[in-house]
């Protein structure tokens, strides 16, 4: 009996995922929070660097799609045929960063995610509330439909994402550069603030490097559950376009971040709340106030896969690196 030709659509959903939650996890504390801050603190000074940052940064993320298909395995497991040292350091690493991420991610989403909906309202005497119903949400769905709800659930959100991030940036362009306040003067990028800025948006741009790893656990994964092996080309070319959409999306935000911010004399609060509002407030009371569900939307969609991506991601990585240090007859 033959086969059935796939689809279009089965196609698609056959070849694409990978590369879209490589996309998901990097869209969002370094995009959505360090390139707007780039722009906003520096204008387009930065631009050169965080295009450098993701240019020289790409084949080790490339490489994590590369290895897996060519393999069958992850990169994780890759490191232990090197020896255990080498897995031992990925283990570590990986507990020693995870709480942190976590929780940087968990706070910025929560605060778009309380600036859309008004969540805190529900439950104002609870103030962890809105961090608990995120919590809860992406363990949820991580628990009950695995990866194949990930899966199809960050496609709808990287549609989203992408396409109300650039309904923002045109509207950006068409209003123009806000006006710089009367004696407004350049910052100075090399002193020492400016490196360290530099520092944190390089390594947070588009990601950080271990995170190459999830990458090629995403990939196996993706074979395992749709049956489909796709040949290396095909691999590499959806993760392409996955990484390549982060680049764009980086420079999308640093220019909305010099356009409406720098130069103005408006200073971006530190906390994930006060950011969180701080950016939805200026962007809809520039381009105006109709604008404020398009913001929203683009903002919460971008933290929100970023969270469940990292949560899974994590997930993943420490479970495989315990497997293959803890359990001797793990394959």
């Amino acid at each position: 009996m033959t086969q059935k030709p796939l689809t279009k659509w089965q196609k698609f959903n056959n070849l694409f995922g990978p590369g879209i939650l490589f996309a998901s996890t990097a869209i969002g504390v370094s995009h959505l929070v360090q390139s707007t801050r780039a722009g906003a603190n520096y204008g387009f000074a930065l631009l050169g660097i965080v295009i450098a940052a993701n240019v020289f940064k790409y084949p080790f993320f490339e490489f994590g799609s590369r290895y897996a298909n060519a393999t069958g395995e992850s990169i994780i497991d890759g490191y232990k045929r090197l020896g255990k040292i080498p897995l031992w350091i990925y283990f570590l690493v990986t507990i020693a960063s995870m709480f942190f991420v976590m929780a940087a991610v968990g706070f910025v989403t929560v605060g778009f995610l309380d600036n859309l909906l008004g969540i805190s309202n529900l439950w104002p005497s609870f103030k962890l509330f809105p961090t608990l119903l995120l919590f809860v949400t992406c363990c949820s769905i991580l628990l009950l439909g695995k990866f194949n709800l990930l899966d199809n659930l960050v496609k709808i959100l990287g549609l989203v994402l992408v396409l109300s991030t650039l309904i923002a940036f045109i509207l950006t362009l068409f209003h123009g550069p806000m006006p710089k306040t009367a004696n407004f003067v350049a910052p100075e990028v090399y002193n020492d603030v400016g490196i360290l800025f530099i520092i944190a948006l390089m390594g947070w741009m588009p990601t950080a490097l271990d995170l190459s790893a999830w990458n090629s656990l995403w990939t196996v994964e993706k074979i395992k559950n749709s049956g489909y092996k796709p040949p290396l080309k095909e691999t590499l070319l959806e993760f392409n376009i996955g990484y390549w959409i982060t680049v764009i999306l980086s420079v999308f935000f640093l220019t909305m971040g010099s356009y409406l911010i720098y130069g103005t004399g408006v200073t971006m609060p530190s906390s994930g709340a006060a950011f969180a509002s701080k950016v939805v407030n200026l962007y809809t009371t520039t381009i105006g106030d109709w604008s404020y569900i398009i913001i929203s939307a683009s903002a919460f969609s971008i933290m929100f896969s970023t969270s469940i991506t990292v949560f899974d991601g994590f997930a993943r990585a420490l479970e495989r690196s315990s497997e293959l240090i803890f359990l001797s007859d793990s394959s």
